[in-house]
C-alpha cells in the first residue's frame, strides 16, 4: 500500500519535534501535526519561560547580595513587568523559530491542527482554518504530552485560580500568592513570585516537599526556601475554596487541625495528566492503563507495533529530556536501527535557588535495596568558587554500593546543580565508582570540586572538611 507519509507525528513538544528531526535525518517522509504550540508546553509555557523567570528572580536576589555583602552600589527600582514579559516571550519565539527551521532543513512538513486516529494508518486533521483532511502513514508516533491536573472544587478560572499556564504568563505579581502543591512546579513558582514581590505560602499534602525525593535534600531545600520568606506547610490537605472579588480563602487541615489561608491568587500545582482524550485510541485498539498512560516496550512501540508513544503519554518521570530521548529511540526504531530505550540515569532538577538536582537512587531507596550503603557529603560552604559567588547554601551527596563502591545516586543542592548533575549522570551510566570520581582531577577553583570531595568523603579522605 502507498502511504502519504512514512510517519505522522502527533504533537510537537520536546518528544515529537525531536522525533521528527531525527526521522528527517534518517530520510523518512514525515508530517508533524500540532494543535497549539510548536515546541509544546515545555518550550512555550513550561521549561523555557519558567527558567527565564527563575533567572530574573535570581538576578534580583544576587543584586541584593551585591549591595549588602560586596559593596556594589546598585539600586533596586522594582520590576518592569511588561519588559520582563517581552524578554521572556522573545526567548520563546526565537526557539520556536529554531524548531521550524530545523524541520525545514530536514524535510519535515507540519500542520497546525487537531489530529484524531481514524484507523491504524489514517489520521484525520482539523486544521487551524477549520478544514478537514485525512492523511495516511506507515507509522505513527503519539506525542500529545500532558496538562495540569485540575482538582474538584479548585477548578482553574485564569483569574483567582491559576494553573502553571497562567503563572508563567506573568499577568501580575499578587500581593499574596497561595500555592497548592510542593512539587517542582509549585516550588519554582513560589520562588519566582516571592522574589518578584509576593508573599508566598505553599501547602503540601505529603510529609515533605518534593515527595519521593531524597528526604535529607528535600528538608534542606525547604529550610533554604523558608529562610527566603516562603511559608511551607506539609501534611496539609486543602478542603474548601471560597472566591471573592479581592481574592481567595482556602480551608485546610494542617496536620489534623483546621486552618484558613487567604491570598489574592491560588496556584494549583499538584501534577499533570496525559492528553489522551479525543485522540481516537479506540479506533486503533489502544487503551490507557489505570493511571492514564500508554504502555510501550523498549523501542517505544505500543501494543500496535507500528504505532509508537513517547513523552508524558508513557508515564513518569514527566520530563522534557526523557521525552526527547524517547523520540529519538522511536525514530531510529522506525528506521530499522537496533535501538532501545535503555537509560539507567535519568536526572531531574528543581530550579529554585538553591537548585536541587538528583540522579539515581535516594538514600532511602538505596538502603532499602542494599542495606548499609556508603554516603559521602561535601558542603558548598567549603568550596572557594561558591563563596566567590556568594552562594554557599547546600551540599553534594554521593551514595555508593557498600561492597563494590559503585555510585548508586547523586544529589546536589546548591549553585548550578542543574549543570553539575551531568557529570553524575555520566558516572551512573558508566557504572563508575566513588573512587573513580574522587581520583578524577577537577579544575580549581570550580563548583565541580564538590563532587570530587563528596566522592572522597565516601571513603573519609576528603581534604577540605573533617571526615566523619
Amino acid at each position: 500500500m502507498a502511504y502519504d507519509y512514512d510517519v505522522v507525528v502527533i504533537g510537537a513538544g520536546p518528544g515529537g519535534y525531536v522525533a521528527a528531526i531525527r526521522l528527517g535525518q534518517l530520510g523518512k517522509k514525515t508530517l508533524v501535526v500540532e494543535k497549539q504550540y510548536v515546541g509544546g508546553v515545555c518550550l512555550n509555557v513550561g521549561c523555557i519561560p519558567t527558567k527565564a523567570l527563575l533567572h530574573a528572580a535570581h538576578l534580583r536576589v544576587q543584586g541584593e547580595h551585591a549591595r549588602k555583602q560586596m559593596g556594589l552600589l546598585l539600586e533596586d527600582q522594582g520590576v518592569d513587568l511588561p519588559k520582563l514579559r517581552r524578554w521572556k516571550d522573545g526567548i520563546v519565539r526565537r526557539l520556536v523559530k529554531g524548531v521550524q527551521t530545523l524541520w525545514k532543513a530536514n524535510g519535515v512538513e507540519w500542520i497546525q491542527g487537531t489530529a484524531r486516529l481514524q484507523d491504524p494508518h489514517t489520521v484525520e486533521i482539523l486544521d487551524a482554518e477549520g478544514q478537514r483532511r485525512r492523511v495516511t502513514a506507515e507509522h505513527l508516533i503519539l506525542a500529545t504530552g500532558s496538562r495540569p491536573v485540575e482538582l474538584r472544587g479548585f477548578e482553574f478560572d485564569g483569574e483567582r485560580v491559576w494553573s502553571s499556564n497562567e503563572a508563567v504568563a506573568l499577568p501580575g505579581v499578587p500581593e499574596r500568592l497561595l500555592v497548592l502543591g510542593a512539587g517542582a512546579i509549585g516550588l519554582e513558582f513560589a520562588y519566582v513570585y516571592r522574589h518578584l514581590g509576593s508573599r508566598v505560602t505553599v501547602l503540601e499534602l505529603m510529609p515533605q516537599v518534593l515527595p519521593g525525593t531524597d528526604a535529607e535534600m528535600a528538608r534542606e531545600l525547604a529550610r533554604a526556601l523558608k529562610r527566603q520568606g516562603i511559608e511551607i506547610f506539609t501534611e496539609t490537605r486543602a478542603t474548601r475554596l471560597e472566591k471573592g472579588n479581592d481574592g481567595v480563602r482556602v480551608q485546610a487541615e494542617v496536620q489534623g487541625e483546621l486552618q484558613t489561608f487567604e491570598a489574592e491568587v491560588l496556584l494549583v500545582a499538584v501534577g499533570r495528566r496525559p492528553n489522551t482524550e479525543g485522540l481516537g485510541l479506540e479506533a486503533v485498539g489502544l487503551q490507557p492503563n489505570e493511571r492514564g498512560f500508554l504502555p510501550v516496550n523498549r523501542r517505544m512501540q505500543t501494543r500496535v507495533p507500528h504505532i509508537y508513544a513517547i513523552g508524558d503519554l508513557t508515564g513518569p518521570p514527566l520530563l522534557a529530556h526523557k521525552a526527547s530521548r524517547e523520540g529519538i529511540v522511536a525514530a531510529e526504531a522506525i528506521a530499522g536501527l537496533s535501538t532501545e530505550y535503555d537509560v539507567r540515569a535519568m536526572p531531574s532538577v528543581v530550579y529554585t535557588e538553591p537548585e536541587l538536582a538528583s540522579v539515581g537512587l535516594s538514600e532511602e531507596a538505596a538502603r532499602e535495596q542494599f542495606g548499609e550503603v556508603r554516603v559521602g557529603r561535601f558542603p558548598f560552604l567549603a568550596n572557594g568558587r561558591a563563596l566567590t559567588y556568594g552562594e554557599s547554601t547546600g551540599f553534594a551527596k554521593i551514595i555508593a554500593h557498600p561492597e563494590t563502591d559503585e555510585v548508586l545516586g547523586v544529589h546536589i543542592l546548591g549553585p548550578e546543580a542543574s549543570s553539575l548533575i551531568g557529570e553524575a549522570a555520566l558516572a551512573l551510566e558508566l557504572s563508575a565508582t566513588a573512587e573513580d570520581i574522587g581520583l578524577t582531577v577537577h579544575p580549581h577553583p570550580t563548583l565541580t570540586e564538590v563532587l570530587m570531595e563528596a566522592a572522597e568523603n565516601v571513603h573519609r579522605r576528603a581534604i577540605h572538611i573533617p571526615n566523619r
